[in-house]
């Protein structure tokens, strides 16, 4: 079998991604690698499909479990084997999947870098025939990158001690220059193929926001989303704890996840929000790193984080279908003293030097910096993002909020030379606060405690507001006009470049955004700004959330994530090629035999079910085949706003009651009676949330699946549990609803509002 085979066959794709093959072709060759790739560019596909090829086993180092977990269940769900070796199993477990592994049962596995050191696992590499070592997540190996992690240096001690040096691969998507080189230098690459295919996201939408009222912006936004997942990532346990107990007093599918947890509420809350029961994720830092959750549409940063590298990797957990996903930084000046009081808090690091210590503060610092800049700056967020990791992007992605903003010029250059002289006046020894403070003429205890009523550039700029003064300081930064300390006082300094200014060689010009603070600017209409699914007609539509309601269905019955099954971009291209049989359906993107064999059938039956058998079209445009590589979406016409589910009185007299229903059937009975041109369809998942938060019902996952509980609130509003079959033939507990229950809901979802006599 060729590498061409193993892509169709298992990962249900017919041609590779940018890089891909070049890293593939190096490794089976014997070569080292190393791959910077973006989040889903398909850097696991680099080093899984040669490891299929090779003839030992893969050995895959990845720094989180529920990374591992996820990795080992999408390859095993394609027919591979694979395992991993971490702590959540036990010790029996993990000597029975050595044994296993020493047997050639595993191709791969999956192992955190502190299980090299123990003495079984060591044993059992000696005896193997390792193949390949990949280090995913390699950044952590540089005390220079966001997330060092110091058991990643103990992986080449690993190496030296194998009987033959395997291949060497290593992956990352964040990665500056010098976090590069330490990469190449640490884990000892030799001759590697490097490929750096870009950093550049294009399907992620960034804005930078300053509303007023932050919980009135995420309420809104989540709002505005509800049928979308997301996460939203805030500085502090106390603003998750604040922001999640909001999100679920509005009536909002929410969990959280911070250090504070229990484990079990932890592990509990992150699969309620895999398994789409909690599709909103509020969260600290601590959340995410191990998260492969393909359909989340948004990540919202309530605070602004400490570095660029960790901004990029936390958005980054949007849109890993490649489908438009938005990342949306809040920010406010109180960010700015969080971020500084955590880096004044930071646990120094055992096994570093004072020296160490104090370079790495130097370079928390700069990455502080940079990150304030980015939430100051006025032009495209996207060349901000790209040129900071090293690479060249466009004057204008057309796909970033300051690229969709009009703003207005405004030239201060009087302004910014009072700036210098002041600055040069007080011997450049304050920072960004004092000087703007004494600029403006403020009189705060500090500034008097300075001295700075004495100097001549005091009150020089009073016709100003101190936050203006600041705009202006910040953008002369931006240009090199003005320098600042690498420390956490940050002095301000003037290089020489400011002396153009001085003479009158260069002016200054501050852009500011024409809209009001805080209001929500117009998305791009670039075709970047599109989803794939924007693609699908009514119908179409239609067909996709039937085919999601499928996929959730078999979800919950293999306790398995619904993203793990299908994801979002193979359902869609599932309703654009609407297959009819075997071989159409194993053309749909993503589908694979494996894939096909467990559940292509149920799929091909809700196809032709919705179809009757009769070919038509669900997408517009006029090309006969939507692909994975179309970028023409300029056939789309806009679409009509639909209003949230609601039905009218007389809509509602209509419903066809029923001796028992499931809240599926129910959802369906409802969505016919709506007008479809004008109002969303329901859900029966929305029905159940509902229930959830009327405390009428609940559900857990007991012993790995999911059980459906009906409180006597329920029980006396008309729930009920019944026994049904899957269809596989597997008999579960669900519940249905009485004529009584069902009443209850249809008033749910009714307008009361009267109508007036005329």
């Amino acid at each position: 079998m060729d590498k061409y085979s193993i892509l169709k066959k298992y990962f249900g794709y017919s041609d590779f991604r940018e890089g891909q093959e070049l890293l593939i072709d190096s490794i089976l060759s014997g070569r080292d690698v190393l791959g910077i790739m973006p989040t889903g560019a398909g850097k696991s596909l680099c080093y899984q499909v040669p490891a299929l090829l090779m003839h030992g086993i893969t050995l895959i180092i990845s720094p989180l479990i529920s990374l591992m977990k996820d990795q080992v269940q999408a390859l095993n769900q394609a027919g591979i084997h694979a395992a991993y070796i971490n702590s959540s199993l036990s010790e029996s477990q993990i000597s029975k999947a050595l044994r296993l592994a020493a047997a050639g049962q595993y191709k791969m596995i999956y192992a955190a870098p502190e299980r090299l050191e123990t003495y079984e696992f060591l044993q059992f590499a000696l005896q193997a025939e390792i193949s390949m070592v990949t280090v995913d997540e390699a950044h952590c190996i540089s005390q220079w990158g966001q997330d060092f992690r110091p058991s990643y240096l103990k992986i080449v001690q690993f190496i030296r001690q194998l009987p033959g040096r395997p291949v060497l691969s290593a992956f990352t998507a964040t990665a500056t220059e010098k976090v590069k080189e330490d990469i190449v230098c640490v884990l000892e690459l030799m001759e590697p193929q490097v490929l750096v295919t870009g950093f550049d996201r294009k399907n992620l939408y960034f804005a930078v926001e300053s509303p007023r009222k932050k919980d009135d912006y995420v309420l809104s936004y989540i709002k505005e989303h509800r049928e979308e997942s997301g996460i939203i990532y805030c500085a502090t346990r106390k603003n998750v704890n604040m922001l999640h107990e909001l999100l679920v007093s509005e009536g909002i599918a929410a969990a959280k996840y911070h250090a504070g947890l229990s484990g079990n509420e932890r592990k509990q809350n992150q699969e309620d929000f895999i398994y789409d029961k909690s599709p909103v994720m509020t969260a600290t830092n601590a959340f995410g790193m191990g998260i492969d959750k393909s359909n989340v549409r948004y990540v919202i940063h309530y605070n602004m984080p400490q570095s660029i590298e960790n901004y990029y990797q936390e958005a980054g957990r949007a849109g890993r279908d490649g489908e438009r996903a938005e990342c949306i930084l809040l920010y406010s000046a109180q960010d700015v003293r969080i971020n500084r009081f955590l880096l004044d808090n930071k646990e120094p690091n055992p096994e570093q030097t004072r020296e160490e210590m104090d370079a790495v503060r130097e370079m928390d610092e700069q990455r502080l910096r940079a990150m304030i800049y980015y939430c100051m700056t006025t032009e495209c967020l996207r060349k901000y993002i790209l040129r900071y990791f090293g690479e060249r992007g466009p004057d204008r992605c057309e796909n970033c909020i300051n690229c969709a903003r009009e703003y207005e010029e405004t030239d201060v250059t009087q302004a910014a030379v009072k700036i210098i002289k002041g600055i040069l006046e007080v011997r450049q020894r304050y920072g960004i606060n004092v000087i703007a403070g004494m600029l403006a003429g403020e009189n705060r205890a500090k500034l008097r405690e300075y001295g700075v009523f004495d100097y001549e550039a005091y009150a020089s700029l009073k016709e100003l507001r101190e936050p203006e003064i600041k705009m202006i300081i910040s953008q002369m930064q931006t240009e090199g006009l003005l320098a600042a300390t690498n420390d956490k006082y940050a002095l301000l300094k003037v290089p020489s470049a400011a002396n153009e200014v001085l003479r009158g060689e260069r002016r200054v010009i501050l852009k500011r955004p024409k809209e009001e603070p805080g209001k929500r600017s117009a998305r791009s209409s670039s075709g970047n700004g599109m989803r794939k699914s924007d693609i699908l007609n009514s119908k179409g539509l239609e067909l996709f959330d039937r085919l999601r309601a499928l996929r959730t269905e078999i979800a919950r019955e293999e306790s398995m994530p619904p993203y793990i099954i299908f994801s979002d971009k193979t359902l869609i291209d599932m309703c654009v090629r609407a297959p009819l049989s075997k071989s159409e359906m194993m053309k749909v993107t993503g589908v694979g035999e494996n894939k096909y064999e467990r559940y292509g059938e149920r799929f091909l039956h809700a196809v032709f079910e919705y179809t009757g058998g009769v070919r038509e079209k669900f997408y517009f445009g006029e090309t006969e085949k939507f692909t994975e590589t179309s970028k023409d979406y300029a056939a789309v016409p806009a679409k009509i706003k639909k209003s949230e589910f609601i039905l009218t009185a007389a809509q509602a007299a209509d419903f066809p009651y029923k001796e028992k229903y499931l809240v599926t059937e129910i959802a369906e009975k409802l969505n016919d009676l709506r007008d479809a041109q004008t109002v969303k369809k329901t859900s029966g998942a929305e029905i159940f949330r509902r229930m959830q938060a009327e405390k009428y019902a609940d559900e857990q996952r007991q012993d790995g699946r999911w059980q459906k509980r009906i409180s006597e609130k329920g029980l006396k509003a008309g729930l009920f549990l019944g026994m049904r079959m899957s269809r596989n033939g597997m008999e579960y507990e669900d519940i249905y609803y009485n004529k009584e229950a069902q009443k209850m809901i249809v008033d749910m979802f009714t307008s009361h509002v009267r109508t007036p006599v005329q």
